[in-house]
């Protein structure tokens, strides 16, 4: 049997294939809130210059400014696991849950959302690890810029 791949996991990699194709890093991410995309994003701190600009960052940005009680309604879907600025968005502004491409290419920060009671769902797609393990190895220096690497 197949699995039936998650729409908005499936529209958080579309985000993201959207950014490889303008030539940045292949991260997408969305916000939803009883079955409705509010945000959408994929990291654009290439195309735009801007070092804040990752995927779940886009995707809240993009959302607009909302009430505090919408964010605590809403699930995060990311195709990577959160670095710690992503985290530290989430737990601000109090998102109950993130759902997580992968984080076998890159491991967030899950044990801090966990900690602070945010639900932390790992799916390891396929589709999430191949868009990036493919991107890492074509430009490692770009990645390493992004995740602050040596």
């Amino acid at each position: 049997m197949i699995a039936h791949m998650d729409p908005f996991l499936q529209a958080a990699i579309n985000e993201a294939s959207a950014g490889l194709s303008e030539g940045g890093i292949p991260i997408g991410s969305v916000l939803v809130r009883q079955g409705i995309i509010l945000g959408r994003g994929h990291n654009r701190r290439m195309q735009q210059g801007n070092p804040i600009l990752h995927g779940e960052m886009d995707a809240l940005q993009n959302a607009g400014r909302l009430p505090a009680h919408i964010y605590r309604e809403c699930t995060l879907y990311t195709t990577l696991s959160p670095c710690p600025m992503c985290t530290g968005a989430i737990l601000l502004y109090g998102i109950p849950k993130v759902v997580i491409g992968e984080n076998q290419t890159f491991m967030g920060e899950e044990e801090l959302l966990r900690s602070r009671g945010v639900e932390t769902e790992v799916v390891q797609s396929a589709a999430c690890i191949d868009l990036m393990k493919r991107f890492i190895d074509q430009n490692p220096t770009v990645w390493n810029e992004d995740i602050g690497e040596p």
